[in-house]
């Protein structure tokens, strides 16, 4: 499909922009393109085109299990976790693929275009391995989905765990997980974060782990993560997902920590919220966020991408797919209210969550893919406080989803029809 969309702000604040598609790839951007003979017009109207949500952190092989086989009662990770455990034994392969595809249908109506998901390979089927993997191939004209081998119950602490692992990369997985502090001691949790590491470096792969997802201040695996990376040469291919127990850290332990992932270049992914959801359960009053610190990881030129986690799932109750409610958590909780902290939450679900995932053809620029969402707002801000309407959401070039503008009806005197909240400016 060719077309050229008009008079559109981009999220860098550029306004009045044109943007001619061909095919999958973008032709050309800028002000007052001249417009190629018999190609269809859209016009933005000043609004904010941006390039696709990317979801760095979910578990697509839970989602929409919601009280399956029983409603979380606790709302604690522990619990999450044991209830994930009381369902594998019944999971199918065709539930798991009915309902990570309703999630792909709900994801690509927000403009979510790619996600990375974990899934569990301690289940010595590996139904949901397979299951994914289909469900990848199935929404690869739509959707980029990235998949996590991720050890739910360990890689040393469940026996199998490590050989699922390994099989699941031979299977076509992309990406190694972990979750170190779920092992039995500080000191396996180590050595599972070296092991992975290693078998991350000679597969040539991306790492990402559950790290440090506890209001504990001592569990310090994320450390130990920076370390191997930087001992095995992994830089910019490694994440340290949640990091919640840095919330709780030692201002002066942290003041050493950040500058260590930076020289390592570990990307973190904090999931807004999941984390003030599940964290914090001990506490009376005051009671902790918990979530990982983020305006001092990027204050500290660390890559930090926001994930929606879970939706409707043993650990989470609501959600929808949509990554605008992820950023407005993640601004509200972190205090991040300046309008550079701000662009800077939208960026944590757009260009930053991207670069983590290593997405190629990426951004709003000449021959990159034709991957868009028009927005019904007038830049990163007015989205993120709107959660503002997807009104056209393009793949490859293709329309893909369509969203009618949200407006309602006024009956005031000597007042506008009608309103549609978005700040005119």
């Amino acid at each position: 499909m060719t077309m050229l969309i008009r008079n559109a702000t981009l999220p860098d604040g550029r306004t009045g922009i044109d943007l001619l598609v061909e095919a999958d790839r973008i032709k050309a951007v800028g002000p007052n393109l001249p417009l190629p003979e018999d190609v269809p017009v859209i016009d933005a109207g000043g609004l904010l085109l941006s390039p696709p949500f990317v979801d760095a952190h979910f578990h697509m092989d839970a989602t929409l299990s919601y009280g399956l086989p029983r409603v979380n009662q606790s709302g604690t990770l522990l619990e999450g976790i044991a209830l994930w455990g009381e369902l594998k034994p019944h999971l199918t392969q065709e539930a798991l693929v009915e309902r990570a595809l309703q999630y792909c249908d709900w994801a690509v109506a927000k403009g979510l275009l790619a996600i990375r998901t974990h899934v569990d390979v301690c289940d010595d089927r590996l139904l949901a391995v397979e299951a994914l993997l289909h469900v990848k191939e199935r929404v690869k004209p739509y959707l980029d989905l990235q998949l996590v081998a991720f050890p739910q119950d360990g890689v040393l602490r469940s026996p199998t765990a490590l050989a699922n692992l390994k099989r699941s990369l031979d299977m076509g997985v992309d990406v190694v997980g972990g979750i170190p502090h779920f092992e039995r001691t500080m000191a396996d949790g180590a050595e599972s974060v070296r092991i992975l590491c290693e078998l991350a470096a000679e597969r040539g792969l991306r790492v990402d782990m559950h790290c440090d997802e506890s209001d504990d201040p001592m569990s310090r695996h994320i450390e130990t993560l920076a370390f191997h990376t930087q001992r095995l040469g992994l830089h910019g291919r490694v994440t340290g997902s949640h990091l919640t127990s840095m919330h709780s850290m030692d201002n002066y332990y942290v003041s050493k920590l950040l500058p260590l992932m930076r020289e390592a270049q570990v990307n973190a992914i904090a999931n807004p919220l999941i984390n003030i959801t599940l964290q914090g359960r001990h506490d009376t009053y005051p009671k902790r966020r918990g979530m990982t610190r983020v305006p001092e990881l990027m204050a500290a030129g660390i890559t930090v991408a926001f994930g929606h986690d879970c939706v409707m799932d043993p650990w989470y109750s609501l959600g929808s797919g949509d990554m605008l409610e992820v950023a407005q958590m993640g601004l509200h909780v972190a205090q991040m209210t300046s309008q550079a902290q701000m662009r800077a939450c939208f960026d944590a679900v757009t260009v930053n969550a991207a670069k983590i995932l290593g997405l190629d053809g990426y951004g709003i620029a000449p021959g990159q893919y034709a991957d868009l969402v028009l927005l019904q707002a007038r830049d990163p801000a007015d989205a993120i406080r709107l959660r503002a309407n997807r009104l056209m959401v393009v793949r490859r070039g293709q329309i893909v989803a369509r969203t009618p503008a949200a407006t309602a009806s006024l009956s005031l005197p000597g007042r506008p029809e009608t309103v549609d909240w978005a700040l005119r400016r």
